[in-house]
């Protein structure tokens, strides 16, 4: 059975610009990966879990707000190229990310070193239009971007300046 991932993708309109609010992988190797390295929010859950539940649980762990109030929309699930699937709900929220901070994760490091450390599970966020974030994202993610542009709400709204 395939590894199960939740997220959220929040999203506003900013001058007539859909921007989306995606993560930094922390960790020492990520720390000079930037394009085709950035994530939706999310975070693995069981089998039988309400994904939109463990969405919730993930976005609040990865950025340290939770999500907005509000009415989400299910963008469906994508098997990633490693195989984990991955579903995403889209929430229009226009957060302040000036305080988000993540958990922190332990890892051996450098590998084989014995040593453990710890390491944010996520070092940066940022909002960013959907143009800018189709290269920031990973590349088995950048179609839920395509499935967020394709909601009647945003019908209209610009990728980009």
């Amino acid at each position: 059975m395939p590894k199960l991932s939740a997220g959220v993708l929040a999203y506003r309109v900013c001058g007539g610009v859909v921007e989306v609010l995606i993560a930094h992988p922390g960790g020492p190797f990520w720390a000079h990966r930037d394009d085709g390295a950035w994530s939706i929010p999310k975070g693995e859950y069981t089998p039988g879990e309400d994904p939109w539940v463990a969405a919730q649980r993930e976005f609040a762990e990865e950025i340290g707000l939770p999500v907005p109030c509000g009415p989400h929309i299910d963008l469906g699930a994508l098997k990633q190229p490693g195989g984990k699937v991955v579903t995403v709900f889209a929430v229009p929220a226009d957060l302040d990310i000036a305080d988000a901070h993540s958990n922190t994760v332990e890892l051996e490091w450098p590998t084989g070193s014995g040593r453990m450390r710890q390491f944010p599970e996520v070092d940066r966020v940022g909002w960013f239009p959907v143009a800018v974030a189709r290269t920031k994202l990973v590349k088995g993610q950048v179609a839920f971007l395509d499935r967020l542009m394709a909601q009647p709400a945003l019908a209209g709204l610009q990728e980009s300046d």
